[in-house]
């Protein structure tokens, strides 16, 4: 698939349950084009389901495989890919353990699985396929209670979970901490969990993001709004051989997850 193309479609499916992003466009770029540093994509750890199944597309694309990361207290996987074309977005690609859910969470995540044609797993349009299966308020509820990440991948299925601004690309603003301000000057809301801005310098990586707008979705027994997808912003710092660090950091990455968690 042709990469522009690709992530065209990813940014209006998200989009369509994030009209914050727009908004945020304009505040920010003045209507001018905007970098996209990354995007994120959530996914289980079921056979043929996982991070692997959709790198393959990846690495079709040109991308190559950068760092890999673990979350011990959300129970996920990771791996970040970054394409021959540095001004292409990166691509973050996150997998939960399903094994560390309880039986019967477990269970539920393995009746949506065999919903899917397995089929979709071996095609690109599987990151913006959507939800590939039937999914109950009350089933969605039962894996919210255990994994906000299981309950949001249950409800929305296979998208960008959010696009990226590169501050360091961005028009205006020589800090994160400037994006901010604007931001909350707007009246947009930060995901405060372990500050608004994550990572530091020493780091390399400074990041923040919104907290998720709302959608409303459809189940199987009635419709619900519930959070859907946020924006990030990443402000990257130059590594000792002069180029930009690229990668992420987990202690971070790990407190951008709550992004889409309304309990905060």
């Amino acid at each position: 698939m042709n990469v522009t193309l690709f992530f065209e479609r990813l940014w209006q499916q998200y989009l369509a349950v994030t009209p914050s992003a727009e908004k945020i466009h304009q505040l920010l770029g003045g209507g001018q084009p905007i970098v996209n540093d990354h995007i994120a994509v959530r996914s289980f750890n079921l056979p043929g389901t996982g991070v692997e199944a959709f790198a393959q597309h990846l690495l079709a694309m040109g991308y190559r495989q950068g760092g890999t990361y673990h979350f011990a207290a959300k129970h996920l996987d990771a791996a970040h890919f970054e394409h021959s074309d540095p001004s292409v977005p990166k691509v973050f690609i996150s997998e939960l353990q399903v094994e560390s859910l309880s039986p019967q969470a477990q269970q539920l995540v393995k009746n949506l699985a065999s919903q899917v044609n397995p089929e979709l797993y071996l095609r690109p349009e599987v990151f913006f396929s959507g939800r590939p299966w039937q999914l109950s308020y009350a089933d969605y509820q039962c894996l919210l209670q255990e994994s906000e990440y299981a309950g949001w991948l249950a409800a929305y299925g296979y998208r960008a979970n959010h696009f990226t601004v590169s501050v360091n690309q961005l028009a205006g603003y020589q800090s994160l901490q400037q994006v901010n301000q604007a931001l909350l000057d707007a009246g947009f809301v930060l995901n405060s969990v372990g500050g608004e801005i994550k990572g530091s310098p020493e780091v390399l990586l400074e990041q923040s993001s919104t907290l998720a707008d709302h959608a409303e979705v459809s189940f199987s027994d009635c419709k619900q709004s519930i959070p859907s997808c946020f924006y990030e912003f990443a402000l990257r710092y130059k590594r000792a051989d002069g180029e930009l660090y690229s990668g992420f950091v987990e202690a971070s990455a790990d407190k951008i997850f709550s992004s889409t968690d309304s309990r905060q």
